[in-house]
């Protein structure tokens, strides 16, 4: 399995759990959670909810594990993800 996508919805409460659980995609800031610049094909570092941009291929398998389960971690559950 792969997840093409990842973003995050509003409402995030910075609580770093997603961070803590795969930080090679998500980095948690003072006020939200962004998407990491490295592992999106379009290189920004934001929220992706607005630019819905994919993951870099080499990330779509090898950290899909990871993503899904910093999403089912998520109290307030604004990560979400799309799945090939």
């Amino acid at each position: 399995m792969a997840i093409t996508k990842v973003w995050i919805e509003e409402g995030c409460i910075v609580c770093n759990a997603c961070e803590a659980e795969c930080p090679d995609v998500f980095h948690v800031t003072d006020t939200t959670c962004t998407i990491r610049d490295g592992v999106r094909k379009d290189g920004l570092e934001t929220e992706n909810r607005d630019e819905m941009s994919e993951l870099n291929d080499d990330v779509q398998t090898s950290l899909a594990d990871s993503i899904i389960a910093a999403a089912a971690g998520c109290p307030v559950e604004v990560i979400k993800y799309e799945q090939a």
